[in-house]
Formats: C-alpha cells, structure tokens, sequence
C-alpha cells in the first residue's frame, strides 16, 4: 500500500522535473484548487504522482499529474495513485473527474472512465490551467479526454 503525502511548494521543483520526465503536463502546478501528492521512494526520490486541479465554478476536477517510475511500474502503484486522487476529489465534494491520456486509455477505462469529447472536457473545465493550455497551444485538438462521476449527490 502506498503513502501518498500533500507537495509542499519545497517539493514543486522536484515535482516538475518528475512529471517533465513522464511526459505529462507541469503547468499549474501551484495553481488555486490544484491539490498534488507524491509519494517517495526509500532514498527519498519521488516515485509517484498524482492530483487534481478543480474546477473554479463547478463541481468538476481534472485529474492529473498520474505517473510512476519505471521502478515501482507494474506494482499497482498507477492503480492506487489515481483511486487515491479519485477518493480526495470525492471527499472535496467534486462529482464528475475528466482527463486527458493518449496513451492510457484501458488503464482509464478499468478504473471507470469513459472516453468523451475534448468539448465536452473544455466546456466543463475550461478555466483550468492544463485546458486554457492546451487551447492556447493547439494541443486540444490532439488530446483524447475520459470521464467519470466520482460522486452523486
């Protein structure tokens, strides 16, 4: 089982340079509404990610910043990581978590996420930094976008 614990703004830089190396998003990582936890490893590295950035004006999230290093991959640890963000965003009251992956999509689709229209995701979270992002660079048009609901009222 893992211990995924909140990133400290000492941790960010750290952060970054791990999400950097995955390939995913590092914009808005200190952003209002965006929560991040990590997890280390035994010489203190991080070795897992994960969050979620919510939405300003409904009760939508993000997820985000899911990764695992190559030495701790094939353990679940991806697995728990996104259900531990799944259950923080449940607990903050958000209803529907979204995300972009090209690349993952049956490791979504296991975990309850079904594939939607980039629209949809940036009419729902279109105020969040990864969305304001990708549409000021053109990169939404090349994403694939997942959903969930994560809690019913």
């Amino acid at each position: 089982m893992i211990r995924p614990i909140p990133v400290d703004p000492r941790d960010t830089a750290e952060l970054h340079d791990f999400l950097a190396e995955a390939d995913l998003t590092t914009a808005g990582l200190d952003v209002r509404g965006a929560r991040y936890w990590i997890v280390r490893g035994e010489r203190g590295e991080i070795v897992g990610s994960t969050g979620f950035e919510r939405s300003p004006s409904a009760p939508d999230a993000l997820i985000r910043s899911v990764a695992v290093a190559s030495s701790v991959r094939a353990a679940g640890v991806g697995s728990e990581l996104a259900r531990f963000a799944l259950d923080a965003a449940r607990a903050a009251g958000i209803e529907h978590a979204w995300l972009f992956s090209r690349r993952s999509g049956p490791f979504w689709q296991k975990l309850g996420f079904e594939r939607v229209s980039t629209a949809s995701l940036a009419a729902a979270l279109g105020e969040t930094t990864q969305v304001a992002l990708f549409r000021r660079t053109g990169q939404l048009d090349r994403e694939v976008a997942w959903k969930r609901v994560v809690h019913i009222r």
